[in-house]
């Protein structure tokens, strides 16, 4: 396909979602680096094998999990014309993302009482790298609660309908892929750090 052709909005349209892929393709590179980080640090001999991590941390596992269900049913609701049960869904999916969050400083916490730090003579590699590792996750995670709530706008002023929900695509992409990335990284700290 030529992708100058087209009308002026699927040529927009196509730039908007090429340029959430190159976003998340930079994005999937930094979790990359940090990755190699991990299992190249885990050798070191002040690596800390003894850590394990709390487990609020699983618990947050699931709310992500269930809140990428909830987005999915709401992109589905929104193509059947429900509109009071994208209401409902997308709120949902927003709370869990909420919850999440919270969920990630009591997994801070947790790991503080615990006697870990991130930094500090009391520190060690592997918790700086949980705490590095998770911090920076939360931060993407925020932003895509920003983006629930341009959504959550955008619906609520009805700009999105059965054949117009690109924003709406584009912000379910982002929450699923950070979802996704959340589970790839509690495994990884979990089973390889």
């Amino acid at each position: 396909m030529d992708l100058t052709q087209g009308t002026l909005e699927e040529k927009n349209n196509r730039a908007k979602k090429m340029m959430l892929w190159f976003s998340l393709i930079s994005l999937f590179m930094a979790f990359a680096g940090l990755t190699s980080a991990v299992i190249i640090s885990r050798k070191r001999p002040d690596w800390s094998s003894e850590l394990e991590l709390p487990n609020i941390f699983l618990i947050s596992v699931f709310v992500t999990i269930v809140s990428s269900i909830t987005f999915i049913l709401a992109k589905q609701a929104l193509k059947k014309g429900n509109r009071s049960l994208t209401s409902i869904l997308i709120v949902t999916t927003f709370c869990l993302g909420i919850l999440f969050v919270f969920l990630q400083f009591e997994g801070f916490n947790a790991l503080i009482e615990s006697g870990y730090r991130f930094t500090g003579e009391i520190s060690n590699p592997k918790a700086s790298f949980v705490f590095l590792i998770a911090f920076f996750h939360v931060l993407h995670v925020v932003a895509g609660l920003i983006c629930i709530l341009v959504v959550i706008y955008n619906h609520f002023k009805q700009k999105y309908n059965a054949t117009k929900i690109l924003g709406f695509e584009l912000a379910a992409t982002f929450w699923h892929f950070v979802g996704i990335l959340w589970v790839f990284l509690y495994l990884l700290l979990t089973f390889v750090g």
